[in-house]
Formats: C-alpha cells, sequence, structure tokens
C-alpha cells in the first residue's frame, strides 16, 4: 500500500486541544465508528492511500454510538477526525461535542442500508411483520387478545415463533443481534420494535399522551437470552448463522450481499400485507420497510492540519466510488440519488457546519 507524506506549513503542521495533545502532519486520518460503514471505510481507505498523495487512513469499528463518544470527546491528536455512523448524530450527541469544544461538525450522507433478518440457507422460511418482530424481541408487549395499553402490558411470554402467529414455524425464537452502542441497533429499535408496537391501538394513545413513555416502553429488548448481543462485528454474526438453522441474525444489506451464497433474508412488511425482500432496488427506492441513511462526519479543527481529511470524505460520494459502477456498489452500498450526491458535494467542499435544533 503506498503511502506518501506532503509539505505543510508549520501553522498548519501543529496545533493543539484542550487536554488533546498535538496533532502533526504526519498523522494518519483517524476513523471511527459503525460496524456497518466499515466495510465501505476501509475500502475508501485502501483506494484513497493507493491513489492519492495521503496516508491512508486508519479505521476502527466502535460502533456508532461509541465511534460518537470518541470523536466527541475533544480537539487534538488523542481524538478521532472522521466518525461513521450508520444513523444520524443525536442532538445530545451534539452537545456533548459543543461542550468538548468540537463546535464545527460537517455532516455528509454517503448513502442508505437495509436492516435485515436473516440465516444460514435451509433454515425454515417465514414472512415477518413489524409487529411480529415486536412481540418476538420487545421486553414488555400486550397481554394477548388485547389492544395494548400500559394497564395490559406484560413481560414478554413468547417463546416460539408459531406463538405469536400460527402461520410462523414451530421454532423457537433466536435472534442474534448488536448491542445498544450499534446504529443498527438503535435503528432497528426504533425502526422495527417501535414500529410494531404502534400497530397496537393502545400504544398509539399512549404516544399522544405521553411520547417519552411511549418510547421507553416501545425502543426495550427483551433480555432473558431471546435476544443475543453478539457485539459490533457484524461479520461474526453472520459466522454464527452458519450451522445454526434456528437462529437469526440482524446487520445491514451490505453484509447479506457479501454472503449471498450461505445466507437468505426474510421478507418484512411493515402492515403484515406487503413483504418485501431486502434488494439493492427496495431499499434505493425506500419501499423496504426497515431502510436508513449512512453518514459521516468531520472535525472542521481538524481539517488542514491532518492532511487529506477533506479528500478522504469526498472519496465516499466520488464516480469511481459511488458511481453507476462504483467500488462501493460492489461491496452493498446503496448509492445517493444525483440530487442528494451533489447536496453531499456541497457538503464536503464548503465544509458547512452541522447545527441541529
Amino acid at each position: 500500500m503506498r503511502r506518501f507524506n506532503i509539505a505543510v506549513c508549520f501553522a498548519s503542521a501543529i496545533f493543539f486541544g484542550a487536554n488533546g495533545g498535538s496533532v502533526s502532519a504526519e498523522d494518519n486520518i483517524r476513523v471511527v465508528g459503525s460496524s456497518t460503514v466499515f466495510p465501505f471505510a476501509t475500502a475508501a481507505a485502501e483506494e484513497f492511500g493507493n491513489t492519492s498523495v495521503f496516508r491512508t487512513p486508519i479505521v476502527e469499528a466502535t460502533g456508532t454510538g461509541g465511534g460518537l463518544k470518541l470523536f466527541c470527546a475533544g480537539i487534538g491528536k488523542n481524538f478521532p477526525d472522521v466518525v461513521n455512523a450508520s444513523r444520524r448524530i443525536k442532538k445530545v450527541e451534539m452537545d456533548a461535542c459543543q461542550n468538548n469544544g468540537v463546535t464545527e461538525v460537517v455532516e455528509v450522507k454517503i448513502g442508505f442500508d437495509g436492516i435485515v433478518l436473516a440465516s444460514a440457507k435451509g433454515a425454515p422460511a417465514m414472512q415477518l411483520s413489524l409487529r411480529n418482530l415486536y412481540l418476538a424481541l420487545a421486553a414488555r408487549v400486550p397481554a394477548p387478545s388485547t389492544e395494548g395499553g400500559v394497564g395490559n402490558l406484560i413481560d414478554n411470554p413468547y417463546r416460539r415463533w408459531n406463538e405469536i402467529d400460527p402461520t410462523l414455524p414451530d421454532l423457537e425464537i433466536s435472534v442474534l443481534g448488536p448491542p445498544p452502542t450499534s446504529g443498527t441497533r438503535d435503528a432497528f429499535n426504533q425502526i422495527v420494535i417501535e414500529g410494531g408496537c404502534r400497530s397496537f391501538a393502545g400504544m398509539q394513545a399512549l404516544e399522544t399522551a405521553d411520547l417519552y413513555r411511549f418510547i421507553a416502553l416501545c425502543r426495550a429488548v427483551r433480555e432473558d437470552g431471546v435476544y443475543v448481543e453478539a457485539g459490533e462485528n457484524d461479520n461474526l454474526i453472520v459466522q454464527k448463522l452458519v450451522g445454526n438453522d434456528r437462529a437469526l441474525g440482524i446487520f445491514g444489506y451490505s453484509f447479506l450481499s457479501q454472503n449471498a451464497d450461505i445466507l437468505q433474508a426474510y421478507p418484512i412488511s411493515a402492515d403484515g400485507n406487503l413483504f418485501l425482500e431486502p434488494t439493492f432496488d427496495a431499499i434505493a427506492d425506500g419501499s423496504y420497510p426497515i431502510s436508513r441513511s449512512l453518514f459521516l462526519y468531520a472535525k472542521k479543527a481538524h481539517v488542514g492540519v491532518v492532511p487529506g481529511i477533506q479528500e478522504y470524505i469526498r472519496e465516499f460520494i466520488s464516480e469511481r466510488a459511488a458511481g453507476e459502477f462504483g467500488y462501493l456498489l460492489d461491496r452493498g452500498l446503496i448509492p445517493l440519488s444525483d440530487r442528494e450526491r451533489t447536496r453531499s458535494l456541497y457538503s464536503v467542499n464548503s465544509l458547512e457546519h452541522l447545527e441541529l435544533n
């Protein structure tokens, strides 16, 4: 892998952040964050290092939440330059950035991804609605034969899929998924668990009356062994599914596309009617129910000090990476529309900093 140094003026070569140490022109760009974005970030880093005058960025998979915590901890050598995320940064995270002197953060949308539920090939076939998944995985669910409501919630009693719906297989519920620090977990809880919870009239009423309580109840995942936290490494989940035809795994579409020879995905429905498989086109047009955007965040204060940050981010939305025949598409990235790509390019070129209300 080729690496080159470039000369920069002394004023740009070193700066000091609060308790952060010096940042030098000799430093590699440091990237942390989402395990879903990790394959794209490493591919872009390798291509960037091989085809530019800049050093190859160092990329680490920490999970979205863990990466943003590191990113927002301060300015300087001891803190990452870029964080990738499989969800948008939260206001509480932006507040943490501001409080630690990270006052200008550049947000760039790089593409889309779908969250898939999959198993080893040969496992029993299923079609799953958001309501099915909520009843399978939520910590507390409405008692059977009720339409929900706080007064009807009980600890989740379901242990087999056919107990939820008699059309589903007589198979033990066993789901391997990411931990709370993962952006995939955040998105899954918000889109799937909360979406299924909302299918009960009583919980819809709670959402109107007390949104914070609704969110607390409708995003909590059971902790009795049915849902197994398998770590930030989605490849590890894939490996654990092989040879175990009773378990389902939760991970990003890119890991399904890279393992299509050994995995099968389950069709998902938002309302129990139209069931869609996670395909490139269904995720790109938003019809697949569990689709989400992918982002990069960069510290404006580090741009021009650690060489190549702006250029590295631009690599993600370049024609060779994200165009019609881009190498990131080969790895499973769902690209932006031309209009969105132009908007992301503007964010990179202008270093427009993000403001959240």
